[in-house]
């Protein structure tokens, strides 16, 4: 029995018939569940990381010497929070902030040597639960999968920023 009909509720929407509805309640689900993975790999990492930084230590990981604007611009957040969680994660020593030889203003984010090692760390556990949980699914359909959330991850992103770009237009209309 799903938690939706042992509480009463109303059914799962159907993905047939309410295709949106369905991938909104899944989502819904799977940012729940990410959150407090998320939560638990910035633990393994360092007891007092947040959990939020664990998403940009894998982007730092993937491009060593980012600047906090860039962050701020991929995750969709402001350049005080990215600099606020920096600012910790320095003080943990998971990362190191060098000024900008091109850009005197801006900084470059590297992960110090421990905090490589500590991120590879978590980073190999949750491939590991990954690869436990879907065990019994086919590489092909996991291959699949991240291939359609990689897709998804894209195509918000890119109605998003038209959207702003929309919003934009309009405020500036209104002036």
């Amino acid at each position: 029995m799903h938690d939706s009909e042992a509480h009463g509720a109303s059914p799962l929407p159907d993905p047939v018939t309410d295709p949106f509805g369905a991938l909104e309640r899944e989502l819904r689900v799977l940012i729940r569940r990410a959150q407090s993975t998320s939560a638990q790999m910035a633990r393994i990492i360092h007891p007092q990381l947040d959990a939020s930084a664990y998403p940009l230590l894998a982007h730092i990981a993937m491009y060593p010497g980012t600047r906090g604007s860039d962050l701020a611009a991929h995750f969709g957040v402001g350049r005080a929070t990215v600099s606020r969680q920096l600012s910790r994660m320095v003080d943990l020593g998971l990362v190191h902030r060098e000024t900008d030889p091109e850009d005197t203003r801006g900084q470059l984010i590297t992960l110090t040597d421990a905090g490589a090692a500590r991120f590879e760390h978590a980073r190999d556990a949750r491939i590991g639960m990954l690869e436990g949980s879907l065990s019994g699914w086919e590489k092909d359909d996991v291959a699949e999968l991240a291939t359609l959330l990689h897709r998804y991850s894209a195509d918000v992103v890119d109605w998003l920023a038209t959207q702003q770009a929309a919003d934009q237009v309009d405020a500036a209309h209104a002036d």
